[in-house]
């Protein structure tokens, strides 16, 4: 008789799962919760090892979902209808789940990024709070190479499931940590080596740059307020994108739009 490809979960590690839509739970046990077929499989692929898999849940009678956990043999849960609703935070669910573990938080506390002898791009988040922001930007920095994303006390939590969901599985393709400090951290890199790029709209016209400095820390502020006053004093340029015509007709990019435009320009001009 062939063996079921999924497992009973118990209503124990059901209620343990379900905790981890809670940031403080998630943190002091240092797993996240992923929903959906594409992020589930997205982030499957890119574990950097096996055991950053806990576990798959899924729905049942999905077929492609038990489908794909077959090959997770030992790490697959059937959930019911109900049990599935507990650990959805979508309103339309996919009835596939994965419990993963969060990446280790290299460069937190002070401890330094790798000094690098090439061209380094290091990009930091100040205090951007929308979940589809940060995920785009941290998908967008895998895209372009960037060696690190950080982020500030203030910047939303890169294992929110919107963020998650948001970022596509690439939350493994990048090394990503946050900091108490932002601009301790930025003035740490500057002794590094690094030039600190802020986008801002007092700034200079991006495409102005003369030469790219081989090492950038480019920050990307606030959606409604920008980049704060303590990061702006260390900034050795602040740069903006320029608006089409004599006079803007919206006020400003949104934080990932412009992230990427300025990604684009450092990388690849």
């Amino acid at each position: 008789m062939k063996p079921p490809a999924t497992l009973p979960l118990s209503k124990a590690r059901l209620r343990y799962f379900v905790k981890l839509h809670q940031k403080k739970f998630r943190n002091e046990e240092g797993l996240f919760l992923a929903e959906g077929l594409r992020t589930v499989r997205e982030l499957c692929m890119n574990v950097p090892a096996e055991e950053m898999l806990v576990a798959l849940l899924v729905r049942e009678g999905e077929r492609d979902a038990i489908h794909f956990a077959e090959t997770y043999k030992g790490k697959a849960f059937s959930v019911s209808q109900k049990e599935c609703s507990l650990l959805a935070q979508t309103s339309t669910s996919q009835g596939i789940f994965g419990v993963f573990r969060q990446q280790s938080q290299v460069g937190y506390n002070g401890q330094s990024v790798e000094e690098k002898q090439v061209q380094s791009l290091i990009i930091a988040l100040d205090d951007v709070q929308d979940p589809g922001n940060v995920g785009t930007i941290l998908r967008t920095s895998v895209w372009f190479g960037a060696d690190a994303l950080i982020c500030s006390a203030g910047t939303v939590d890169r294992y929110n499931a919107k963020v998650v969901r948001s970022c596509a599985g690439s939350i493994y393709a990048l090394r990503h940590y946050g900091v108490e400090s932002l601009g301790h951290e930025l003035q740490r890199l500057q002794n590094l080596g690094y030039t600190l790029l802020c986008s801002s709209l007092d700034g200079q016209d991006f495409r102005e740059f003369a030469a790219r400095p081989e090492k950038i820390v480019l920050v990307i502020g606030n959606e409604a307020n920008g980049i704060s006053e303590q990061v702006k004093t260390l900034a050795d340029m602040l740069v903006r994108i320029p608006h089409h015509g004599k006079k803007a007709m919206v006020e400003s990019l949104n934080a990932a739009v412009s992230a990427a435009i300025l990604m684009e320009r450092l990388v690849l001009h």
